[in-house]
């Protein structure tokens, strides 16, 4: 038996970027599953004049080389998360419009707002980069990724700094991840580790013949509930940490006392301190106890007072924020690059079942970056 191939998605870059964000939810892009939006990302692309393009796996880099002063980075993940489970979710492909009218009001999908609002801006801006003649008054990197929803060490970004370095080269790094159109500068790091306890296996009908490493736990429990997160200012953003056990795990039975025991501790803490830093500060904490680290990334901070960074956050208003999650502005970061989260959509929705965004807020955020770079 034959099995027909599936026509390529063709995208019309032009279109109302409220209904291109529509269009970018209808492929299904789970992260591992980005092949086929990446291909309609490369081709909608290579129809553009002006842009150098390179493909690495399921991510891409385009950029103008126009021999401008300044260049500036759009970037932004092209998967998502799982879809719900339920076909009738608000949640699943394809994209709905509660509203009846495509374009009008509040667009409901997987990705909505994590973050194909975004993706739908940095594509509506490099297709009308060149009408009419005009031309931005800086070079521009567009950056689109695979992977960034689970393990680092499968990150699309990651990959291309690996093999593309030297093509991701800025003053300034604006990342689309949603804000609700406010400017979030940087982003605290994360830490995470295993407190470990150990005790002696007995039956519990006879406790006193061993020693419970569930209970040894208490004290890092204590420790950890009466422990006051710090507020540190970066740059004039305030950024408040948190130090919290988010899981535990001991025993074997229901009636054997538990020889070991795991704490599981998740530090976020503010770009003032590197992970080294950070590891020591949890580490006197919870002294006398056996402390691994497991994972870390570094945060990022604001680069505010960058001339590029300024320029942005005069053009687009309103008061920056500090950004308390941890998202790849980290990794530009580490470039030397000062780097901030801007984007459609309100992020507390991401991930969500019903997560949605208005279509005015992905307009808004795209007439803020033309105004920005022309």
């Amino acid at each position: 038996m034959v099995i027909a191939e599936t026509a390529p998605v063709t995208l019309d870059l032009r279109q109302d970027v409220a209904l291109l964000t529509s269009a970018l939810i209808d492929i299904n892009s789970v992260s591992g599953n980005e092949r086929e939006l990446a291909d309609a990302v490369e081709s909608a692309l290579r129809q553009l004049p002006g842009l150098e393009l390179v493909r690495d796996g399921d991510s891409i880099i385009a950029r103008t080389n126009l021999g401008r002063s300044e260049r500036v980075i759009l970037a932004g993940h092209l998967d998502t998360v799982p879809l719900p489970v339920t076909e009738d979710s608000l949640g699943t492909v394809p994209s709905t419009w509660p509203s009846g009218v495509p374009g009008d009001g509040v667009l409901y999908g997987r990705g909505a707002t994590d973050m194909k609002g975004g993706v739908a801006v940095q594509l509506a801006l490099a297709a009308s980069m060149f009408d009419g003649g005009a031309e931005p008054g800086k070079d521009v990197t567009f950056v689109f990724y695979d992977h960034e929803e689970v393990e680092a060490v499968k990150s699309g970004l990651g990959r291309l700094v690996r093999n593309h370095g030297g093509l991701l080269g800025g003053d300034f790094a604006i990342l689309l991840e949603p804000t609700d159109g406010t400017v979030e500068g940087g982003c605290n790091g994360t830490m995470r580790f295993h407190a470990t306890t150990s005790g002696e296996a007995a039956h519990s009908a006879r406790a006193w013949m061993g020693r419970n490493a569930i209970h040894a736990a208490a004290p890092i429990l204590e420790r950890l509930a009466a422990y006051s997160p710090q507020t540190v200012t970066v740059d004039g953003l305030d950024y408040r940490e948190s130090l919290n056990a988010v899981k535990i795990h001991g025993g074997t039975a229901g009636n054997v006392i538990p020889d070991r025991c795991v704490v599981e501790i998740n530090y976020r803490f503010a770009p003032d301190k590197t992970p080294d830093q950070a590891e020591e500060h949890v580490r006197a904490l919870l002294d006398g106890f056996d402390v691994v680290r497991t994972d870390s990334a570094a945060g990022a901070r604001p680069g505010l007072n960058h001339p590029a960074a300024a320029s942005f956050v005069a053009a687009v208003g309103g008061e920056p924020k500090p950004k308390y999650g941890w998202t790849d502005v980290a990794r530009f970061s580490e470039l030397g690059i000062p780097a901030v989260n801007f984007g459609p959509g309100d992020a507390l929705l991401a991930h969500k079942d019903n997560e949605h965004v208005e279509a005015e807020a992905i307009r808004t955020c795209l007439r803020a970056l033309q105004t920005w770079l022309y």
